[in-house]
């Protein structure tokens, strides 16, 4: 054919120089930046997969980087503590030293007094000031608000962890199930004295004292001969009925629990035990009404001279917490982890319920890569301010480390060397507590986090090197049969427009 208006063989040669030169410049991008998804068209769906992959990442290297650095927290946090459980710990041989009445003076005396008050203002001061980044760690900062608390119900509460999961607040209710309980024996004594002489022993958790009792001793006489020791035995005695002096005795472990116990028996017991027979309450139910002149009461007892305690029972937000006397405890770290110490009214009546509300508080750790509550932990740090440190029930009332200072109710001038150490040994307990919450938070949960993160890095980086980056082999092989065709295309629409021209030797 001699057309030359349409110059088809160019057309088509030069359709293809120009897929070739298209071809060339892809293969020449991804070499030059290693990807071979460089923008939406060159792989729609390749694209979307890996932008999402390319984002789970970066959420996932973040988490890494707030797992360090809530470990660097816990650290600085571990080191303020670790300083006042040193400081706790010398105080409390300041007051086992003065304790010692006998061989130390006043002015020994006032001088462990004044190093008592200068640990405790460190004490305090630690507190104020151990900080990360300008955020106070154990001033109380970190500390869970409650609302509501009833001192008539709760002595102390302290909360450990709470997960709000976008409430505003939790609501906390506690409901005894099984009361807390003494340990008791009950001795009958209808004609209000002894019948003959005894040797007694009364052994309970703190130790064991024996009591010659004359024929004809009234039982209260013996009642205040073993309360007189109760500090040596854990066990107190009184009249069942104290405007009745012929109700009975009773004997009860000071403390309320199961590791309590009181033993009661007549040393060299003839057989059949005489009329020294000491009772206790069966399967150790709910003592009732007390009386040995109530058939009822009578029918549920047993012989015995041991009985020991109960622990409280109690259902917290539908689930069973530990009991200790009376102090709860709930470990449920998706939730709710608590405790608290109960007052002997309401932890030791049946069906009694409390309400109260945890309104905000504590310490957040994003630790995933999304921002939602399975992916989050919030723990508690209390104050350790000596006002707000070791919080103890002396008689009624707590006390805190703040009353070991000059002054206090429980100052070595106060010559209350037993409530001290009890304040002390509570202080250096929670102190210990919230050291080795944090231990276990930063080696069970932070450090655990980051292996786990980082092994999701690692394989989502994999997958979306396979879909995003280029293979430089690959891709040098189809850039060089690209450069052939391209070379080739231009050759032959070279020759294609040289082949119009011959129409011009038919014009001659």
């Amino acid at each position: 054919m001699a057309r030359i208006n349409s110059n088809i063989p160019s057309l088509i040669a030069r359709s293809n120089l120009g897929r070739a030169n298209s071809e060339l410049q892809v293969h020449l991008q991804r070499l030059s930046t290693g990807l071979q998804i460089n923008r939406g068209a060159d792989n729609p769906a390749g694209l979307i997969i890996s932008e999402r992959l390319r984002s789970e990442v970066s959420g996932l290297n973040q988490a890494v980087d707030n797992s360090d650095r809530a470990s660097s927290v816990i650290a600085t946090a571990e080191g303020g503590l670790s300083e006042v459980s040193d400081l706790l710990s010398s105080i409390k041989g300041l007051v086992v030293e003065a304790a010692n009445t006998g061989a130390i003076s006043d002015e020994e005396r006032k001088a462990n007094q004044l190093q008592i008050d200068s640990a405790i203002e460190s004490i305090t001061r630690i507190s104020n000031s151990v900080s990360f980044g300008g955020l106070k760690l154990l001033n109380g900062s970190l500390d869970y608000v409650l609302s509501g608390l009833q001192g008539t119900d709760v002595n102390k509460a302290i909360i450990h962890g709470a997960n709000f999961a976008g409430q505003s607040n939790i609501q906390v209710n506690v409901n005894v199930i099984n009361s807390a309980q003494t340990a008791s024996l009950f001795l009958s004594a209808s004609t209000g004295t002894f019948l003959s002489s005894v040797s007694m022993e009364v052994a309970g958790p703190l130790g064991v004292q024996t009591l010659q009792v004359l024929s004809g001793q009234s039982v209260a006489s013996i009642a205040a001969a073993i309360n007189d020791f109760r500090q040596a035995t854990g066990i107190s005695a009184a009249l069942i009925n104290p405007a009745d002096a012929t109700s009975g005795l009773r004997f009860d472990s000071i403390e309320f629990g199961s590791s309590q116990f009181v033993s009661v028996r007549r040393l060299n017991e003839p057989p059949g035990g005489g009329f020294f027979q000491t009772y206790a309450v069966n399967s150790n139910a709910n003592r009732g009404a007390v009386s040995f002149s109530d058939s009822t009461f009578f029918a549920s007892l047993t012989s015995a001279n041991r009985d020991e305690g109960r622990d409280v029972s109690a259902i917290v937000n539908g689930n069973v917490a530990t009991g200790d006397g009376l102090r709860l405890s709930l470990e449920n770290q998706t939730s709710l982890s608590l405790e608290l110490s109960l007052t002997e009214t309401f932890g030791t009546t049946n069906a009694s319920t409390s309400t109260f509300y945890i309104t905000g508080g504590g310490a957040l750790y994003q630790l995933g890569g999304d921002i939602n509550t399975s992916q989050q932990t919030n723990i508690g740090i209390q104050s350790v301010a000596a006002s707000r440190l070791g919080g103890t029930l002396i008689g009624s009332n707590l006390s805190f480390l703040a009353s070991l200072r000059s002054g206090g109710a429980h100052d070595l001038k106060s010559g209350q060397f037993e409530n001290a150490s009890k304040v002390l040994s509570t202080a250096i307990d929670e102190v210990a507590v919230i050291r080795g919450r944090l231990g276990a938070f930063e080696r069970n949960t932070l450090q655990t986090n980051v292996r786990s993160l980082q092994a999701a890095i690692e394989n989502l980086t994999a997958s979306e090197s396979q879909i995003r980056d280029a293979d430089f082999a690959a891709e040098t092989s189809k850039l060089t049969r690209a450069q052939i065709l391209s070379s080739a295309s231009t050759s032959v629409l070279t020759l294609a427009n040289q082949q119009s021209q011959q129409v011009l030797q038919l014009l001659g």
